[in-house]
C-alpha cells in the first residue's frame, strides 16, 4: 500500500529536505571534534556554533545560554534536576502541571525519592492551569515550577506569562518545555519570563536525539553529566556535531517559515475539524479554542474505542488518546486532568497538521475517518470494508488485543471467581477450584465428560492460519486433561461491516482442517455481529474418571516437563507491528499450529502428576497454578526453557503484550527471581502465550525417557524445565 496519511506531527516530524542537506556535510567528511585544535576540530566547532546561534536567535537568546543535548527529555532532566539539586538547601519544593509530558512527570517522581515533595497543579476543562492556583501553592520551601509552553496532546497554550511572574515574586525558578511550541509558534524566553526552556529537534523537523536546554545568564544547575568540560563545562561529552548542525538549520528554517508554516497549519486542522463534526455531529473537540497550537486537534468520538479506530485507519497515522484493555480503560493523564468523561476519553484520537500536509490529504483523511466511525458504531453503516483488489487480508489490523494476551488480568479473574458460589454437585470431579481450563462432569464410573470453551482475537494476519491456531488452543485444555475429544462448536464474533465473510469462511476452513486433524467433527456453533474479530470452539471431550490429569497433582521429586517453546506473545505482538521476520513468522504459525494430541497420549504410557497448557498466564503465570494448588515449591532452570525464534531480539526491542506484564505482577507473590536472571529472560518467562505447550510434572525416573519419546513424536523443542522441590506454600525459585 501506499504511505499513510501522516497526520502525527507532535509526535514527531520528518526530517526537512533542507536540514538534511545542512547535515549531510558533517556525515561524509566533517568529523572533526569540536574540542580538537587543528583545522578539523576548527571546522567542527564553526558548524557547532553557528547552530547554536541560530537556536537562541529562534528563542530570543544569548549565545552562552544554550546547551546541546540529547534531546528533550535530557533537557528537561538537565532543568529540574540540575535546579532541584542546586537549590536543596534553600527549599525542597517543586510545582508543575498535571499536564506535564512524562519527561517532566517522572523526574519529578524521582525527585521524591531524593526527599523531595511535589505538587501538581489542576487544569480546567481546556487544559489550562489558573495562575490563582499556583499563588495558593507557593509555600515557604519552594524553589521551582515546571510548566510547559503547549501541550502535547491538545495543543493548550498555558499562560507562562502570568505564571512566571508570579513564581518570581515568590522567588521561584521557572522552568518551560517549549517541545511542542518551538518551530510552531514564537518562543521567546523574555517574553515569556522563563529561566530554563527545553527544545526537542524532532518535533521541528530536525532528527530525533537533539535538542537543547536554554539556561539564563547567572543561572548555575547541578550538572548532570560528568566527564570533560565540553559545552563550557555544563554539558560532558564530545558534542553531536551532525545533529548539532541539523538542530541550528532547523532552528533557521523556522524563524523564515513561521508565519506561513502556522497559517497552513491552522488552516488544515480547521478544515479538518469542519469536515469531521459536519459528518460527525457528536465529535467533541479538546483543548482551549482559542489559546491552542496552530496545528493540534484532539477529538473524541464517543462510542468508540480509539485503537480499535486507529486499526481500521490503515491509511492515517495518527495518536490514540486512551487505550482499552479487558478490564479497564487506560486513559491518559492530560484527558483525565482536564476531566474529560470516559465514554469520549476513550475514543479520543490526536490529529496534528505539518508543512508537508496537503489539502488533499486532510479532506482523504476526514473521509476516511467518518467512514470508519460509522462503521464502529452499532447503528452505523453496513457496507463491508472489502480489501482492495490484490491486497491481502491482514487480520491483526481489525483488531486491539491479540490472542490470549487480551485474557482479563489474572488478579481481576481470580476475584471474580472466588465470589462466585461454591460448586456441590458430586458429579463434579473439576470446576473452578483448580484454575483448570477445562471442567468435568462424572456420567458413571468409567465415563466422564469433560468440556472447554476458548476464544480470542486474532493472533496472526492470516486467516486461515488464526483459524486453526485457534483450533488448536481449544483443544489443548481437552488433551491437558487427559481426555479425548469428541466434537467441537465454533463461536463466532464478526464484524460484517469491516470485513468480507470470505474472510470469516478463511477462519471457519482453517479450524475445520484442525479439527479433522484431531479427528474431531465441528457439528454447530454460534456468532454474533461484532466491531473486532474473535474465534474460538467449545470442545466436548470424554474422559476416564480415574485418570484424569489437573494441575494440582505434581508431587515432591517430579521433574518439569515443557513440550513447546515460549515467546508467541512477543512473536505475536511484532507480527502485528510488521517487524517479525519471515522465518521468524512462520515458525511462530507452526508452533501454536502444533496440536498437543500425541504429547497426550503419552501422558498414559508414563507416571504423570500434574498437567496444564501454557496459554494466556505465561509460563510462570501456569507454573503458578500448578505450585499453589498442589502445595509445591518448585525450581525453574530459565535457561533450560525454549523460546521461538528471535523471541529475544524482539523483546529487547520493546515488543511486550500488556499481558505479558500483567502475568508478571500476578506472580510476584510466588516468584523469587536469582539476581542473575536477565530482566528480558524474566519477561518471556511471563509472556502470554497462545497455543502453547503442556507444562507436566513427570516421576524423576521417567523424564528422560519422556522427553526423548516427545521428541519421536513431533515435540523436538520437549525438555526438563525444572523440578518439584518439596511440598511448601507454592514458591517457585527462578535460577539461570
Amino acid at each position: 500500500m501506499t504511505n499513510p496519511i501522516y497526520l502525527d506531527y507532535n509526535a514527531t516530524t520528518p526530517i526537512d529536505p533542507a536540514v538534511a542537506a545542512a547535515m549531510r556535510p558533517y556525515l561524509e567528511g566533517g568529523f572533526g571534534n569540536p574540542s580538537s585544535s587543528h583545522w578539523y576540530g576548527t571546522e567542527a566547532r564553526k558548524a557547532v556554533e553557528e547552530a547554536r546561534a541560530a537556536v537562541a536567535r529562534l528563542i530570543g537568546a544569548g549565545l552562552a545560554d544554550i546547551v546541546f543535548t540529547s534531546g528533550g527529555s535530557e533537557a528537561n532532566n538537565y532543568a529540574i534536576k540540575g535546579a532541584a539539586l542546586g537549590l536543596r538547601d534553600k527549599g525542597r519544593h517543586i510545582i508543575a502541571s498535571a499536564v506535564e509530558h512524562p519527561a517532566v512527570i517522572e523526574v519529578l517522581r524521582w525527585l521524591e525519592t531524593q526527599g523531595f515533595r511535589t505538587t501538581l497543579l489542576p487544569v480546567d476543562r481546556f487544559g489550562m492551569v489558573d495562575p490563582a492556583d499556583l499563588e495558593k501553592a507557593i509555600a515557604p520551601d519552594s524553589i521551582l515550577i515546571s510548566v510547559m509552553h503547549a501541550n502535547n496532546e491538545v495543543g493548550t497554550i498555558e499562560p507562562v506569562r502570568a505564571l512566571a511572574d508570579i513564581a518570581h515574586r515568590h522567588g521561584l525558578l521557572v522552568h518551560c518545555d517549549a517541545a511542542q511550541s518551538a518551530g510552531k509558534i514564537p518562543v521567546d524566553v523574555d517574553a515569556l519570563g522563563v529561566d530554563l526552556l527545553s527544545i526537542a529537534g524532532h518535533k521541528m523537523y530536525a532528527p530525533k536525539g537533539i535538542g537543547a536546554l536554554y539556561i539564563r545568564p547567572g543561572l548555575r544547575l547541578e550538572k548532570q553529566i560528568h566527564g570533560a568540560s565540553h559545552e563550557r563545562g555544563l554539558r560532558a561529552g564530545t558534542e553531536n556535531v551532525l545533529e548539532i548542525v541539523g538542530l541550528g538549520a532547523a532552528a533557521e528554517l523556522a524563524m523564515r517559515e513561521l508565519p506561513e508554516r502556522m497559517r497552513h497549519a491552522r488552516e488544515l486542522r480547521d478544515l479538518l475539524w469542519e469536515l469531521l463534526s459536519d459528518a460527525l455531529p457528536d465529535a467533541r473537540m479538546n483543548g482551549h479554542l482559542e489559546s491552542r497550537l496552530p496545528n493540534t486537534l484532539s477529538v473524541s468520538f464517543p462510542g468508540i474505542e480509539a485503537n480499535t479506530l486507529l486499526s481500521e485507519l490503515d491509511g492515517i497515522a495518527a495518536s490514540a488518546g486512551a487505550a482499552c484493555h479487558a478490564e479497564s480503560v487506560e486513559i491518559s493523564p492530560v484527558l483525565k486532568a482536564m476531566g474529560i468523561p470516559t465514554e469520549f476519553a476513550m475514543g479520543t484520537i490526536r490529529f496534528s497538521t505539518g508543512k508537508f500536509l496537503s489539502r488533499a490529504d486532510v479532506e482523504s483523511a476526514a473521509a476516511q475517518v467518518v467512514a470508519a466511525v460509522e462503521r464502529l458504531r452499532p447503528a452505523g453503516s453496513t457496507a463491508v470494508a472489502t480489501p482492495g483488489e490484490g491486497e491481502e487480508v491482514r487480520l491483526t489490523r481489525f483488531t486491539r488485543g491479540l490472542g490470549c494476551a487480551c485474557k482479563l488480568r489474572p488478579q481481576a479473574l481470580e476475584r471474580v471467581l472466588r465470589s462466585l458460589p461454591p460448586v456441590t454437585d458430586p458429579a463434579v470431579l473439576v470446576g473452578t477450584e483448580t484454575s483448570d481450563d477445562a471442567a468435568v462432569y462424572r456420567i458413571d464410573e468409567k465415563l466422564g465428560i469433560v468440556q472447554t470453551v476458548d476464544f480470542f482475537t486474532p493472533i496472526v494476519d492470516d486467516p486461515y492460519h488464526f483459524g486453526a491456531i485457534a483450533a488448536a488452543n481449544a483443544l489443548s485444555d481437552i488433551y491437558a486433561m487427559g481426555g479425548t475429544p469428541l466434537f467441537a462448536l465454533n463461536i463466532v464474533c464478526f464484524p460484517t461491516n469491516r470485513l468480507p465473510l470470505s474472510v470469516l469462511e478463511d477462519i471457519l476452513r482453517g479450524a475445520s482442517d484442525k479439527a479433522a486433524e484431531a479427528g474431531v467433527p465441528i457439528i454447530g456453533g454460534h456468532s454474533v455481529d461484532d466491531p473486532e474479530p474473535k474465534f474460538g470452539m467449545s470442545v466436548t471431550g470424554r474422559i476416564d474418571p480415574a485418570h484424569i490429569y489437573t494441575n494440582s497433582k505434581a508431587r515432591a521429586g517430579d521433574l518439569l516437563v515443557l513440550t513447546k517453546p515460549i515467546g508467541l506473545g512477543v512473536l505475536s505482538t511484532a507480527m502485528k507491528r510488521g517487524l517479525a521476520s519471515a522465518s521468524a513468522t512462520a515458525g511462530a504459525i507452526a508452533v501454536m499450529e502444533r496440536l498437543n494430541r500425541r504429547a497426550a497420549e503419552l501422558l498414559h504410557e508414563f507416571d504423570v502428576g500434574a498437567v496444564t497448557d501454557v496459554t494466556g498466564f505465561g509460563l510462570m503465570g501456569h507454573m503458578r497454578e500448578m505450585s499453589r494448588g498442589s502445595g509445591m515449591d518448585m525450581l525453574l532452570h530459565a535457561h533450560n526453557v525454549p523460546l521461538v525464534e528471535d523471541a529475544m531480539s524482539l523483546a529487547a526491542a520493546g515488543m511486550i503484550p500488556g499481558g505479558s506484564k500483567d502475568n508478571e505482577a500476578m506472580v510476584a507473590d510466588v516468584a523469587e527471581w536469582a539476581p542473575d536472571v536477565p530482566d528480558l529472560l524474566r519477561v518471556l518467562l511471563c509472556d502470554a502465550q497462545t497455543s502453547g505447550g503442556l507444562l507436566i510434572s513427570i516421576a524423576a525416573r521417567d523424564a528422560d525417557a519422556f522427553v526423548t519419546a516427545l521428541r519421536a513424536a513431533n515435540c523436538p523443542e520437549a525438555v526438563v524445565i525444572g523440578e518439584c522441590v518439596a511440598a511448601g506454600t507454592g514458591i517457585i525459585r527462578v535460577r539461570v
